[in-house]
């Protein structure tokens, strides 16, 4: 059928579907057909009237179109489909062409790309074709009519130029290439305040502190990259997220693993000191000098810490204005600006989980100008009611995202802390002496307990600062969080006493600082408050000396973002503060032995509608009076954990006798015993929870998150009698911990307890950041492990090979999983050696990760010595057609295998024909899974002949390969075996 016919007998479809557009699509469709020519300006301003129904106006086109015959019908049907397309996909190049005298038909016939090229930047190519005397103000007047769209307003814009000049057309083309480049440009009215804020943010974010405040160093000469992920809800498949490399900075903005279309803002969750603070601080830095983000004019960074201690109302112009940088002029207009262009501003909410106020999206606010409290002004503009569009960045700690807050996450993503060559690029860079360095980096990879925490950064900060006195300390190193912290402590105290002798108790010679500084910290906790006015400070007794210990300091947040006449103060991190609430809950006599049992049921603990937002926060001795008992419910789930956790620490044995020499409180016996009668009960708790296996399967846990943190608090303890009596009850034969951030501490944790269980389990620890160094965590629990899952935890060789190297000797291990890592060829020779040397092992499961026809060789040759195992998996690899070959070889004389996967690895027909003659002499295999591998006619008969020749089979999963009529025809009978769907 001819165009011209086709036009012609669905001009009713053709209505109907052009109809249903809305008025800025059409107009493209337009575009398209003014820049091929196929209509005049007369009868595209004819198809084009203002005011006319849109049903009207595609009649009136289609009647010219049919009118001029077979090459402009031919030319509408491509322009439907190009407006169809997505922009992506119709790209064309800007150019200034040679001949300078044909630069308005050249306008003319790159319309379509101009108007979505300049459709965001009407208001600045305007400024420029201003400055350059090419348009008029009255022209600029008529082109902002509020009718028009922004694309409109592009393409009335080069409905002008029609009537200019060339010269005015050089202008306009050179300055649009420009935009095509990717530069930056804001109208002259904010240009001015747009320096301002980078020259205030560049300021603030060049140098980074130290914890302490004790350094200051550049930015870009200590910054080091921690991991960032795709949360695992991300629209990105395990095979993608597996083989892609580590996200950039670019990748926390763009369109990649975002959840929800219509929502704004990007949420980057990290454990307490991941680095989420310092990560959002190189955004600022790098946009302030030029370096990244130049797409967004304006940057306004913000702290939830400090936004937490505005009690004046505010509207989203004080905020920005008064709260973070302000306009010497044009207030009015600049922030005109920001509301018409919400996709060039990026906001940054650092701390979301220090926010006091519970997120809820049932108060909606609108105005950018009527003022209202801080957090329904920063609620609504994470839920995008304010400035939707533009990009919102908010760090948060895993544990304090709601399910609310979550309907209003465009992406997720997740900050790990350091690879391996993260911590040694870290102690490198913050010591110029490379000798000083080397040692401590060998101090780190020779306790495994220091290698553990040290993925976390601020871990690495207290490591790299404590490190003469671990080095004397040897043998005797911390292992627990609560040791780095004390030696933390110790190191701070000494250096603000540089008489004191390392040999003598600093601590009980600093005893009063440290209660008062202990309770400010609790006082603190209890009322969500993370930053302390001066008043706050000398209502606390807190004396000059026990400011120039350094754990007290002038708070970061409020350089910037909040102005305050007066001085504030905050603790190193918010860590830190959870340890001196801890100190002074340990030592102090005012706090009750049966208080600490709240420390431990935080699940009924419901912060922001109990006791502490009745509280005024202004005199901290009118609120002492509270009893203890009621204070300690009031304090935040999260920081309630951590605080928890360093008690626990701090009543193990070695900090249990410094603690009694140092304070000598009476209370400390009776403390100690309620904390671990209320870790004991809590764990038993658990096991009674897990309901009876089911007839015919095994007894299973599944672990959750409170769990985890009473492990963790057991661990802290070092208390091996309590560890045994702990899971003396425990009689299950799976053990499941799953999504539940497991990392190196907690692997720590974790095998602390478990090594103690009498019968041999299994373990599945999918989708969490094991890692490499919680492998080696795990491994003094694992000789009890029958089962070991570990999929999806960013493992890779060298983990993979230190646990194998163990498993030689674990009489009960039988089965791995390791779907989803960072496995290569180069661990494949450790699995070899485990499958020739354990006749009992049953189940190796490989898929997805990076093994190809080398590792799947080496593999073979393994298995050929192994007369046990009954599982193979290799999903989703590239082990192509040699590693085919090698493992068809293999099933001719393997007499165990009883399922073997091999979807997802390019084998092709002459693979499946090698497989099909296989299986006819193997006699063990029930399932081969071969779906979505370019398999053909040839491949699929060969399976089908084979089957006449096996009884053994149950299933050959072929699920992806297209089935066509003639290869049915021609293969014949389908044996029910073959699986299409599997």
């Amino acid at each position: 059928m001819c165009s011209l016919q086709y036009v012609s007998t669905h001009r009713d479809q053709l209505v109907s579907t052009l109809t249903g557009w809305s008025m800025d699509k059409y107009e493209s469709l337009l575009d398209y057909l003014i820049s091929w020519d196929a209509l005049s300006w007369e009868e595209h301003g004819d198809a084009n009237v203002v005011g006319h129904p849109l049903s009207k106006l595609v009649r009136d086109l289609l009647d010219v179109i049919v009118c001029k015959g077979e090459n402009a019908c031919t030319s509408f049907i491509d322009a439907v489909s190009a407006a169809e397309k997505a922009p992506s996909e119709n790209i064309t190049c800007i150019s200034l062409p040679k001949d300078h005298s044909q630069l308005l038909l050249y306008l003319q016939c790159v319309r379509p790309h101009i108007v979505r090229l300049i459709h965001n930047h009407v208001d600045v190519v305007l400024q420029h074709l201003l400055q350059h005397g090419c348009v008029s103000k009255y022209e600029i007047d008529f082109i902002h009519l509020p009718i028009y769209s922004p694309s409109q307003k592009a393409r009335r814009l080069l409905d002008l130029f029609r009537g200019k000049g060339n010269e005015s057309a050089k202008c306009l083309i050179e300055f649009i290439c420009r935009i095509e480049r990717g530069e930056h440009f804001v109208p002259d009215v904010c240009s001015a305040y747009q320096k301002k804020l980078k020259c205030t943010i560049s300021a603030q974010s060049q140098f980074l502190s130290t914890y302490d405040g004790g350094e200051n160093f550049y930015l870009e000469n200590i910054y080091t990259e921690s991991i960032l992920e795709l949360s695992k809800g991300s629209n990105v498949s395990e095979h993608q997220q597996s083989s892609q490399s580590p996200l950039e900075l670019q990748d926390i903005v763009n369109a990649y693993g975002v959840i929800n279309e219509n929502a704004d803002t990007i949420l980057i969750l990290g454990d307490a000191g991941s680095g989420k603070s310092t990560l959002l601080q190189h955004i600022h830095h790098l946009w302030a000098d030029g370096k990244a983000l130049q797409n967004y004019a304006f940057v306004f960074p913000f702290s939830c810490r400090s936004l937490c201690c505005l009690v004046k109302q505010v509207s989203l112009k004080s905020l920005l204005f008064e709260h973070c940088c302000w306009p010497d002029h044009l207030q009015e207009e600049i922030f005109q600006f920001i509301l018409a262009n919400p996709k060039k501003v990026l906001f940054t909410f650092d701390g979301f989980d220090e926010f006091k106020f519970n997120f809820t999206d049932d108060n909606k606010h609108c105005s950018p100008m009527d003022p209202t409290s801080i957090e329904n002004t920063v609620f609504n503009l994470v839920q995008g009611n304010l400035m939707k569009d533009s990009v919102k960045v908010v760090t948060s700690r895993p544990d304090a995202v709601t399910v609310v807050l979550r309907r209003h996450v465009k992406k997720e993503l997740i900050l790990k802390g350091f690879s391996e060559e993260g911590m040694e690029m870290f102690m490198n860079k913050h010591h110029s002496d490379a000798e000083i360095s080397k040692k401590i980096i060998s101090l780190v990879k020779a306790n495994s307990s220091i290698h553990g925490l040290c993925h976390i950064p601020v871990f690495c900060w207290i490591v790299s600062k404590c490190h003469k006195e671990l080095i004397i300390k040897g043998c005797s190193s911390p292992h627990t969080m609560t040791d780095m912290y004390i030696l933390t402590l110790q190191h701070f105290l000494l250096h603000a006493a540089p008489a004191s002798k390392h040999s003598e108790n600093i601590l009980k010679k600093t005893a009063s600082s440290i209660n008062r500084l202990g309770k400010l910290a609790f006082w603190g906790l209890c009322h969500e408050l993370y930053v302390f006015s001066h008043q706050q400070i000398l209502e606390s007794n807190i004396a000059e000396e026990d400011l120039t210990l350094g754990f007290l300091v002038l708070s970061k947040s409020f350089s910037v973002n909040v102005r305050l006449p007066m001085q504030h103060y905050e603790f190193l991190h918010i860590t830190f503060q959870c340890f001196f609430a801890a100190l002074y809950i340990t030592v102090s006599d005012d706090v009750s032995s049966s208080s600490l049992q709240h420390l431990f049921s935080w699940t009924t603990n419901s912060t922001n509608d109990s006791f502490v937002q009745r509280i005024p926060h202004i005199c901290v001795q009118r609120c002492w009076q509270k009893e203890n008992e009621i204070m300690l419910q009031t304090i935040e789930k999260h920081n309630l954990q951590i605080t928890a956790n360093f008690v626990s620490g701090l009543f193990s044995q070695k900090l249990y006798d410094l603690l009694d020499e140092s304070w000598q409180s009476k209370k400390l016996p009776s403390k100690c015993a309620t904390i671990k009668r209320c870790l004991s009960k809590g764990i038993k708790k658990h096991f009674k929870s897990i309901p009876p296996a089911v007839p015919g399967e095994k007894k299973a846990m599944h672990a959750m998150p409170q769990f985890v943190w009473l492990i963790k608090c057991i661990y802290e303890m070092q208390d091996r009698k309590l560890a045994k009596s702990s899971v003396k009850g425990l009689e299950v034969d799976h053990f499941k911990i799953t999504y539940c951030g497991i990392g190196p501490s907690e692997c720590a944790a974790l095998a602390f307890v478990l090594k103690h269980l009498k019968n041999p389990i299994g373990i599945q620890l999918d989708h969490n950041s094991v890692g490499d160094n919680g492998i080696e965590q795990l491994i003094p629990c694992l000789h009890l492990c029958q089962a070991l899952y570990l999929r999806d935890n960013n493992i890779s060789d060298k983990g993979i090979c230190n646990l194998l190297e163990q498993a030689l000797h674990w009489q009960h291990f039988q089965k791995i999983a390791l779907f989803n890592n960072k496995l290569t060829d180069n661990c494949t020779s450790s699995f070899a050696n485990l499958l020739r040397h354990k006749q009992n092992f049953l189940a190796l499961r490989l898929g997805n990760n990076c093994i190809t026809d080398a590792g799947a060789e080496i593999l073979a040759e393994g298995l050929k010595e192994n007369h046990s195992i009954q599982f193979l998996g290799l999903v989703g690899n590239n082990i192509g057609s040699i590693g085919g070959k090698a493992l068809a070889v293999l099933l001719q004389r393997n007499t165990s295998l009883e399922e073997l996967c091999l979807e997802e690895n390019k084998l092709q027909d002459n693979d499946a024909i090698l497989l099909a003659q296989s299986i006819k002499k193997n006699s063990t295999l029930r399932t081969l899974k071969l779906s979505n591998n370019p398999l053909g006619e040839q491949g699929i008969s060969a399976f089908a002949e084979a089957l006449h020749h096996n009884t053994t089979i149950t299933a050959i999963w072929l699920k992806g390969i297209r089935f066509t009529s003639d290869m049915v025809q021609n293969i014949g009978y389908l044996d029910p075996r073959l699986s299409l769907d599997g």
